[in-house]
């Protein structure tokens, strides 16, 4: 996670820069970022839009004031933890599991021997908090507007039924069930299910571009959003936009690809020959770029299979493939890899 710390006082600077340190060490990007004079609230409005963690080491009332106004939505909130200046307490106060601040006040917590406080219902009573375990897995939540559904049905102890495109390895956590896609609760799958169930989507989808120089991010988007429509797919599932190395300073293309919050991941002629499989050819697209194909070998160089072969509109050509997850019911704090 790319993360930032606050501290107010000499004492909690000198934790907050050993913390980050230690986070730092453990895989994460964390950054005591206060600029001189700079407020609470200046700090948490700049850091707020740019990083997945803010950290503040002093007092909770200070973090909660720095935050409040800048609250949108538990799908799009940064987590937000607050430690004390003794190292002895990480309590999350934003985010807990879809933001994973949870999971990074347990980590904080073990970095310095202290103890994470957590007060979300499911972390208190143990039971299975399906928004925690979507995020640790890799799964978007396409209608987060649902989980409350769920976590109280699991909380009232009730049975949930959840339907899987992909296996998921490991015991099944009590209180679910396995259900059948058209009634479940609960569906895990690249294409929208229906509208009463949680929607949980794997964010492997790879969106392959071609497209003709001088073309328009307005002309991409509108192919884009055609193909999406009619596939019922979910853009939070999008892994990447792919194309090939001619295309790495298209203009339009990186201003689409600046909408998503993605970069364009690009591939060399010969890399994009190299990839198997049967593909739609264009003798003039090979005169061009030296390969018979673009998007859609684009879309699967990274593996997976090919869900929409190419759509062509107004100089654009689209194609979608999707890489299989490898899911299991992991409860240790860890995200899926």
């Amino acid at each position: 996670m790319n993360l930032e710390l606050i501290a107010f006082t000499e004492r909690g600077r000198a934790l907050a820069a050993q913390l980050a340190g230690k986070l730092t060490r453990r895989g994460h990007h964390a950054a005591c970022t206060r600029s001189e004079n700079q407020s609470a609230a200046e700090w948490a409005a700049t850091a707020f839009g740019r990083s997945q963690g803010l950290i503040f080491v002093g007092a909770a009332g200070i973090a909660v004031r720095s935050i409040a106004p800048l609250l949108r939505h538990k799908s799009r909130d940064p987590a937000v933890v607050v430690v004390d200046e003794g190292g002895q307490f990480a309590v999350p106060i934003l985010s807990g599991h879809l933001g994973g601040a949870n999971d990074l006040a347990r980590e904080i917590a073990g970095a310095l021997g202290g103890q994470a406080v957590l007060t979300t219902a499911t972390d208190v009573t143990g039971v299975f908090a399906v928004d925690q375990w979507a995020r640790r897995q890799g799964l978007a939540v396409c209608n987060p507007e649902k989980i409350v559904g769920v976590s109280s049905a699991l909380l009232a102890g009730r049975a949930v039924s959840l339907w899987s495109r992909w296996p998921i390895a490991g015991e099944m956590p009590e209180g679910l069930t396995w259900g059948e896609r058209e009634t479940a609760a609960v569906v895990v799958d690249w294409y929208a299910p229906g509208e009463a169930a949680l929607w949980l989507c794997p964010k492997t989808l790879r969106v392959g571009v071609g497209c003709k120089r001088g073309t328009e991010a307005a002309a991409i988007r509108a192919l884009f959003q055609a193909v999406f429509g009619e596939e019922r797919l979910p853009v939070q599932g999008i892994a990447a936009v792919c194309s090939i190395g001619l295309k790495k300073d298209e203009p339009g293309l990186l201003a689409f690809c600046g909408e998503l919050g993605l970069p364009l991941t690009t591939y060399s002629a010969r890399e994009l020959a190299g990839v198997p499989g049967t593909f739609t050819p264009s003798p003039f697209v090979e005169q061009v770029t030296g390969v018979d194909n673009v998007c859609e070998r684009a879309a699967l160089a990274a593996g997976g299979a090919l869900l929409r072969k190419k759509t062509a509109q107004n100089g654009v050509t689209l194609a979608l493939a999707g890489r299989e997850p490898s899911l299991s019911w992991n409860t240790d704090g860890r995200e899926s890899s």
